[in-house]
C-alpha cells in the first residue's frame, strides 16, 4: 500500500524525493496521510477525497483554491506569511488540484504547516475564545471575496429540504418505528414554523450569503507556539452561505457539557461562559462587517443548527439508520435526546446568549 501511495504522490509537483507516505488521523471523510521527503525537503498532506459525500470533486477543489489564493493575498497586504497563515495547494504535474486514479478516486495533497498547535476540544474559556478568534478571521479574510463557489452539497444546513426529507420519510415509516417517536416527533413539529421563519431571510438576502466553513470543530484551527491563531484547514466544506451557520455549529459542538450521544441527559446543558467566551473572541473578528440583522440571529443559529440535528438523527432512525454509522439499534434515538436537551438548555438561556451579543457589539 505505501508504494502504491508514493506512486500517487509522484504525480504532484513535490519538492524533493518521496520518502514515506504513512496514515494520518482516523479518516472519518477523507482519508489522510503525512508525505515525508528526503533531504530535508517540506511535508505534504495527501488526501483521498470522498467522493461520495462531496460532489463534484473538481469544483470543491476549485473553491478551496479561490479561497486560499484570496485569503493569502490578504495575509501578503498585512505584512504576514502566506505560506503559513493560508492553506497552499500543490498542483500535479499537469497543472490539476487534484490526481484522478485508475480506480477513479480522487487525490489532493497540501503542505504541511510545520511547528503548529492543535487542539481537539475546547475545554475551557480561554480555547473557545482563541476558537472564537479563529473561525471569525476566516470569516473576516474572506468577506469580500465575491467569486461564486459551487454548492458541492447541496441543502446543507437548509432546513427547507431537510424538512422535504423529513415529510417524505414519516410518510413512508420504511421500517415501522413512527409510533414509537410520537413525542420525539412533537418536538420537532412544535419548532417547524419557528425555523422555517429564520430560513426564510437566508433565502430572501435579508440574512446575506457569504463564504462559510461549516465544519467549525476547534481542531480545524491551526496556532502557533504561542497561541495566536495560524489559520483555518479543512477547507473541503467552504460553501456560499449564512456564516450564522459556522457560528451556530461551534456553538453546538463547544458548549455542550455532555456527549453527542450522552445516555445521562443529566450530563448535557449548554454551558453559557463557553459560548461568551466563544462570541466575544468571534465578534472581535467579525462586527466590523457583519450586518444588523446577522448580528440579531447570531445567538439564535446556536439553537437553528442544534435543532437541525436533532432533527436529522430523528430522521434516520425512523429511516431506519441510513445514514449515521451506529453503534446499536437505539444510537440515533439517544443521539436525538441528547441534542434535544442541549437545545432545551439552549432555548432556558436564550435572553442571556443575546445579552452576551449585544454587549460585544454595543
Amino acid at each position: 500500500m505505501n508504494n502504491n501511495l508514493i506512486k500517487i504522490a509522484e504525480n504532484f509537483q513535490l519538492s524533493g524525493t518521496v520518502d514515506e507516505v504513512k496514515p494520518l488521523g482516523e479518516g472519518f471523510i477523507n482519508d489522510t496521510f503525512i508525505i515525508s521527503t528526503k533531504d530535508g525537503a517540506p511535508t505534504y498532506i495527501l488526501q483521498r477525497k470522498n467522493k461520495n459525500i462531496f460532489s463534484p470533486i473538481p469544483a470543491m477543489m476549485d473553491n478551496i483554491e479561490k479561497v486560499c489564493q484570496h485569503i493569502k493575498k490578504k495575509v501578503e497586504l498585512t505584512g504576514g506569511d502566506p505560506m503559513r497563515e493560508a492553506m497552499t495547494i500543490i498542483p500535479t504535474i499537469d497543472g490539476k488540484l487534484y490526481w484522478l486514479d485508475n480506480e477513479e478516486e480522487y487525490w489532493a495533497v497540501c503542505l504541511f504547516i510545520e511547528d503548529t498547535i492543535a487542539y481537539e476540544a475546547a475545554e475551557t474559556p480561554e480555547l473557545a475564545y482563541a476558537g472564537g478568534k479563529g473561525i471569525g478571521k476566516f470569516q473576516s479574510l474572506v468577506s469580500d471575496l465575491n467569486e461564486p463557489l459551487v454548492n458541492i452539497l447541496p441543502g446543507f444546513h437548509d432546513i427547507r429540504f431537510r424538512f422535504k426529507q423529513w415529510d417524505e420519510i414519516l410518510a413512508k415509516d420504511p421500517v415501522s418505528r413512527k409510533a414509537g417517536v410520537a413525542e420525539e416527533i412533537s418536538w420537532i413539529e412544535s419548532r417547524r414554523e419557528e425555523m422555517l421563519n429564520f430560513w426564510k431571510l437566508v433565502e430572501d438576502g435579508t440574512i446575506p450569503t457569504r463564504i462559510s466553513h461549516n465544519d467549525t470543530k476547534i481542531n480545524n484551527i491551526l496556532f502557533d507556539k504561542k497561541g495566536n491563531v495560524l489559520c483555518v484547514i479543512d477547507l473541503d466544506t467552504v460553501l456560499s452561505s449564512t456564516v450564522l451557520n459556522d457560528f451556530g455549529d461551534a456553538m453546538r459542538f463547544y458548549t455542550n457539557t455532555g456527549a453527542e450521544d450522552d445516555t445521562n441527559l443529566d450530563n448535557v446543558s449548554m454551558d453559557i461562559e463557553i459560548y461568551k467566551a466563544f462570541a466575544k473572541g468571534y465578534l472581535e473578528e467579525t462586527a466590523s462587517f457583519l450586518t444588523e440583522k446577522e448580528m440579531q440571529y447570531l445567538a439564535f443559529s446556536a439553537k437553528y443548527i442544534t435543532y437541525e440535528q436533532v432533527l436529522r438523527f430523528l430522521m434516520d432512525y425512523i429511516d431506519g439508520d441510513n445514514y449515521y454509522k451506529t453503534k446499536s439499534p437505539e444510537h440515533n434515538l439517544v443521539r436525538t435526546r441528547a441534542q434535544y436537551k442541549l437545545l432545551q438548555s439552549m432555548e432556558e438561556q436564550f435572553d442571556e446568549m443575546n445579552k452576551i451579543v449585544q454587549a460585544f457589539t454595543a
